[in-house]
């Protein structure tokens, strides 16, 4: 894999889409794992202003020390890089209670994990407009191809999507190469809406080179009957999650009218 060759590719695509449509520079939601990690960096690198919000609600300490940490050695690094922290929290606890209560509260856990994402991508867009500034996605292609593993307007509501044809491997290696801290290179990958310590991997039951190999044998037309053990586990995972996230992974669907009708 040229890692040089492509950071290159996706810096140049940034900085000329941004500049093609009057936009100076970039707003990031950096949340400590290698996904944000990696799209900050490549908007960094364009010169051009890049504005890392730090929004945590209910975060763990280390996710919020991971992030603070990579937004500040972004800064000693990169001068065209800001930092503004938003503390979320109080307004997630506010919606909250002004929603109706329910029967059973379990019932609505993923609502409130995606409303989380949903008041993240509000206050990107709140900077992003303020300061005409664009929003930078950091979904990978597994997440928002293969298995849907996003929020629909919440992570997945952005303006470009620079990392969204690397597949989770590749996004590592990319940020080995950029120079991404080694804490967040270690760290489990979370989409940090619950909580606690839950990772992607305990969300999803398969890790991510699995989630990859699964999608690489959809690609080539292979079937569960094909696979045996934890290869049929994985594929089965994996197939689950692509059918049921299609209205994710496919784009916006338009009735449209017939000519006769108009």
């Amino acid at each position: 894999m040229k890692t040089q060759a492509i950071i290159n590719h996706i810096v140049k695509w940034l900085k000329d889409y941004a500049k093609d449509n009057k936009q100076n520079g970039f707003v990031v939601g950096v949340s400590g794992g290698i996904d944000s990690a990696l799209t900050s960096t490549l908007c960094a690198e364009t010169g051009l202003d890049v504005l890392c919000l730090e929004m945590p609600i209910h975060q763990s300490k280390n996710q919020v020390s991971r992030a603070i940490k990579h937004i500040e050695w972004l800064k000693s690094k990169y001068p065209n890089v800001r930092m503004t922290q938003v503390n979320l929290t109080p307004v997630f606890e506010s919606l909250l209670e002004a929603l109706p209560n329910v029967d059973d509260e379990e019932s609505r856990l993923m609502s409130l994990a995606n409303t989380r994402a949903r008041l993240r991508m509000t206050s990107l867009y709140y900077f992003a407009a303020l300061e005409n500034l664009l929003v930078a996605g950091t979904g990978n292609k597994v997440e928002d191809f293969g298995v849907g593993f996003y929020t629909k307007y919440g992570d997945g509501g952005v303006d470009i999507s620079p990392i969204a044809d690397l597949l989770k491997t590749e996004v590592y290696e990319l940020a080995k190469t950029i120079g991404v801290n080694s804490d967040i290179l270690k760290a489990p990958p979370t989409d940090g809406l619950w909580g606690d310590s839950r990772t992607d991997e305990d969300q999803i039951g398969a890790s991510y080179p699995e989630l990859e190999w699964a999608m690489h044998m959809k690609d080539l037309g292979k079937t569960p009957s094909d696979f045996d053990g934890r290869e049929k586990e994985v594929f089965d995972i994996f197939m689950d999650y692509n059918s049921r996230n299609q209205h994710k992974i496919k784009a916006i669907p338009v009735c449209e009218i017939p000519q006769e009708f108009k």
